[in-house]
């Protein structure tokens, strides 16, 4: 029950990946097929040649993915850090105004 706590999960699947390279766009997304969440600290690698793709157009492939879900640790790590790494953004002053 306490190696449960420790262990990641791994499966592959099918997924869709749109790249797009333009004076508009430039971007490449990878949807899971089957709508996986995919929560924090899980990992996901698309497997397959780099893709390349021509200025100036767009283009979908289909691919295999290694999906590898966090333990429950390091979900909570995971939480944790990012509410570190947010609260780095804020920068509150509590300045009473000047002093003469």
């Amino acid at each position: 029950m306490a190696l449960a706590f420790l262990t990641a999960t791994s499966f592959d699947t099918p997924c869709t990946i749109t790249v797009e390279q333009s004076s508009e766009h430039f971007h490449a997304h990878v949807e899971l097929d089957g709508a996986i969440a995919i929560e924090p600290g899980d990992k996901v690698r698309v497997h397959g040649a780099p893709i390349s793709i021509p200025f100036g157009s767009r283009e979908v492939f289909q691919r295999r993915a290694t999906v590898t879900r966090a333990s429950p640790l390091a979900r909570a790590l995971t939480k944790l850090a990012a509410y570190f790494d947010l609260a780095e953004l804020y920068e509150v002053s509590f300045n009473a105004g000047r002093i003469k």
